[in-house]
């Protein structure tokens, strides 16, 4: 009994070890510091993402701000408003005003083709035209503000003819010199319901002027000024249709032709990613178009005067001057998009530009200088609304073949 005792003892000490309480300090010990452990982990990851955040912020600063050659103009713009204050000289104020202007509509629609990578191409298009059209209203707005009713008419009139002629066409010569071996084809519905949409633009603005010349006014400059107003607003219905028919009635029918077929290679799709993040485009459009507002304000300021000491007529200024820098933007993006072979694109920002300024920025300013008490209206004389009119169906038999060469 002894000996199976001591064999038990034995047996029992040896299993003592597993079973100490050193080892269950041990394990507790492992158990405990697990905690210890992440806590520095997480702390470290966290100042990972700010230091990953900060790189970001800095690296979209370097895209937006100083890698595009253009922003070489950044500076004229406070010059500007410093010649505003300091010396008064008009001529220089506007000068300056429209080279910082220049960049700033160029990285606008910068901006708006990186949101367009994360909104698709139908919604795309109408932010660049959208945004690309922010200049011409902010100046428009400050003009009318300021009672220049016609420098806002000939502004927009040749914003219009700046896009239908002179963008869409360097859009389709590029494209063609990039892409000499094939045909470069786009959706035909765009165009279609754009022409359209224009052509209802130009019947708005053809009834007042002949109302006018025809001199057939019950009430003289009453009668052209209330079918000005009535006319706004039924374009202003007219392009919120048009909107819904786009963006959620039929939105398969402004599919890009490239979706459709074999043009969407892995080459192409590389091309397409974004250089700035979605919240950062958003951040730069603000930005952007805030400082636009301000620059607007010192530029209109400065038109009388410059077109005195200058030289120059206030049409020269209003029509060729104003729209080649609020059309930088556009300008750019479309030639970009069509080089690209994307010229369902290059007609959404260029076609889509000009009918957004005749059914929606026209309109809205007629409505605005109403509430303001403004006699805006949609006269824009026999000449210029001739000349619209003949653009307009030029341009829309040109879009009827659905391929540029």
């Amino acid at each position: 009994m002894g000996s199976a005792g001591e064999k038990l003892e034995l047996e029992f000490d040896e299993e003592i070890p597993f079973s100490s309480p050193q080892a269950t300090i041990k394990i507790d010990s492992l158990h405990y510091e697990a905690p210890h452990i992440v806590s520095p982990r997480s702390y470290r990851s966290s100042r990972v993402l700010r230091k990953m955040y900060q790189i970001s912020l800095l690296r979209s600063i370097y895209i937006v701000v100083i890698k595009a050659k253009i922003n070489v103009l950044l500076p004229f713009g406070p010059l500007a408003i410093l010649l505003h204050y300091v010396t008064g000289k008009h001529a220089w104020v506007f000068f300056f005003s429209l080279l910082g202007i220049t960049p700033l509509a160029e990285r606008l629609g910068y901006a708006t083709e990186q949101l367009a990578f994360y909104t698709g191409p139908t919604v795309g298009g109408l932010l660049n035209a959208t945004f690309g059209n922010a200049t011409e209203m902010i100046i428009s707005l400050y003009a009318l503000n300021n009672g220049m009713m016609w420098v806002v008419k000939q502004s927009l009139l040749g914003s219009i003819l700046s896009n239908m002629l002179l963008v869409l066409g360097c859009a389709f010569f590029s494209g063609g010199i990039i892409h000499q071996e094939k045909v470069q084809v786009f959706n035909k519905a765009t165009a279609i319901v754009n022409s359209g949409l224009l052509l209802m633009a130009v019947m708005g603005l053809l009834f007042p002027a002949v109302l006018h010349f025809t001199h057939t006014e019950l009430h003289f400059g009453t009668s052209q000024l209330a079918l000005s107003r009535f006319s706004s607003c039924i374009m202003l219905v007219a392009y919120a249709s048009y909107l819904f028919f786009q963006l959620k009635s039929q939105p398969n029918l402004y599919r890009s032709v490239s979706e459709d077929g074999e043009h969407n290679s892995e080459d192409s799709e590389e091309e397409e990613a974004p250089e700035i993040t979605q919240w950062e485009a958003i951040g730069w459009l603000a930005f952007l178009t805030t400082w636009i507002s301000v620059l607007s304000g010192y530029l209109v300021d400065a038109i009388k005067g410059a077109s005195d000491s200058m030289n120059l007529p206030m049409s020269f200024i209003s029509v060729i001057l104003l729209p080649i820098v609020g059309n930088a933007a556009e300008h750019a993006s479309a030639i970009m998009f069509a080089m690209k072979d994307k010229l369902d694109m290059t007609l959404g920002v260029a076609i889509g530009s000009s009918t957004q300024i005749s059914m929606f920025v026209i309109p809205f300013c007629v409505v605005v200088g109403w509430f303001m008490g403004k006699p805006m209206n949609l006269n824009f004389q026999l000449f210029e609304t001739a000349t619209l009119f003949i653009t307009v169906l030029v341009v829309a038999f040109m879009l009827q073949v659905r391929h540029s060469t």
